[in-house]
């Protein structure tokens, strides 16, 4: 009925469409402003670790040469995975998934809740998917129409369904997902060993400057220098790194120790939890609300050991695993899951090909986990819960924009 209204309203010839057009553009760049902080506070980090700490306050040059080698190690990591996080390739939704336009128009025509469930659960019978709403209903987006593989959600961000979605990020104006989840620990990673690295290499400088700090307020030479004589200790310490010649370098050193102390500790936090939901084998959704089965919920339903769960996000390379390229295992439509969340659980003779009576097969990843196949039959609880229907109204568009919510049909 919103639409219906909003389509009466009288607008000048072609407002709508500028002020629809400013707003897309203003959102985009208004979504860059995180991305631009983060860049601007690594360059100002770049100038004041380099040129005042390396350059002007260390006088060793071994130490100099070894503290720059290292940096910009970490830096290049660190910049590396940061650009694959934001511009990861992320892949669209198979079109297996998405409803063909005639059983879209048998689903809108459909008179009653189970005429549309039968439509659904037809289309549905052949995809690889395990994975129910709260309700028991088919994991179905009327924005993209498509039936969400395992795992995928849709973002309201991005406005598109994403596989194996995980939260969508500011700081990387993209969302977290299969296609660069792998980047985003390593971004997470390297910003927190950049961090670690500035702060230690800060702290004893920081000391001497508090040290050189104290001794200058235990001379009184703030008050002298308020009458305009000074004694020859406040002259020795103005003269030395304390006085005004040392004063902006100082003041930028003891400043990136502790914008490192503040990141470090906000990255140390992130990056434990995401190595817990790693381990676990867990997206941060999924961390909050547990995935449904056919058996119920279950928040260790594709965990398969905490090794296993590690080379299915790094892949199967050591020598990959530091390195931001993708490696990670799958296609992000299907996973391995628990033998307890298929709809036998018995023993089945194996054919030829290693498949059971069932059609399931055993996973390589180790005992207790399968991959599923398609089964021929279905649950008969309710495919679609009444409620979703009941925002259709009378022939309304399934993929109205207005309804849109990252967390919808988990």
């Amino acid at each position: 009925m919103a639409s219906s209204m909003q389509n009466n309203r009288v607008s000048p010839p072609g407002y709508c469409v500028c002020c629809r057009t400013c707003n897309m553009w203003c959102w985009r760049a208004f979504k860059w402003l995180p991305v631009l902080l983060i860049v601007s506070i690594v360059t100002w980090s770049y100038y004041a670790y380099v040129i005042q700490l390396c350059i002007f306050t260390i006088e060793s040059t071994v130490q100099q040469c070894i503290y720059l080698v290292l940096y910009h190690i970490l830096l290049i990591m660190f910049a590396w995975s940061y650009w694959r996080t934001i511009f990861a390739d992320i892949k669209p939704i198979p079109e297996k998934y998405k409803l063909p336009e005639a059983e879209l128009e048998k689903l809108l025509s459909a008179e009653t809740e189970d005429a549309q469930r039968t439509i659904l659960e037809n289309f549905a019978k052949d995809l690889p998917i395990v994975t129910r709403t709260m309700s028991g209903s088919v994991r179905y987006c009327n924005r993209c129409v498509l039936v969400k593989p395992d795992r995928a959600h849709h973002c309201s961000i991005c406005s598109r369904c994403v596989l194996k979605m995980d939260h969508h990020c500011p700081w990387v104006n993209n969302c977290v997902c299969f296609h660069n989840y792998k980047f985003f620990m390593l971004f997470l990673g390297y910003a927190l060993l950049y961090c670690l690295f500035i702060m230690s290499t800060c702290l004893p400088y920081f000391i001497r400057f508090w040290k050189m700090y104290q001794e200058y307020k235990h001379a009184h030479c703030d008050n002298l220098f308020d009458i305009g004589t000074f004694s020859k200790q406040c002259m020795d310490i103005l003269n030395g790194d304390f006085g005004m010649s040392g004063s902006a370098g100082r003041y930028h050193i003891v400043f990136a120790f502790f914008v490192a102390l503040m990141f470090a500790i906000s990255l140390g936090s992130l990056f434990g939890y995401h190595c817990y939901l790693v381990a676990h084998n867990r997206t941060t959704l999924e961390a909050f609300r547990a995935p449904m089965f056919r058996g119920g919920a279950d928040k260790n339903g594709f965990s398969m050991g905490a090794y296993n769960n590690f080379k299915e996000v790094f892949g199967n390379s050591p020598n990959k695993w530091v390195v931001p390229v993708f490696t990670s295992l799958g296609d992000g439509c299907e996973y391995p899951v628990r033998r307890e969340h298929q709809l036998q659980t018995f023993s089945a003779p194996q054919d030829a090909l290693g498949y059971d009576s069932m059609g399931i097969t055993r996973s390589s990843f180790g005992d207790g986990i399968v991959y599923p196949l398609p089964q021929q039959d279905e649950d008969t609880e309710s495919l679609l819960s009444s409620e979703r229907w009941d925002r259709w109204g009378e022939r309304a568009r399934p993929f109205d924009e207005r309804e849109s919510s990252s967390f919808d049909e988990l």
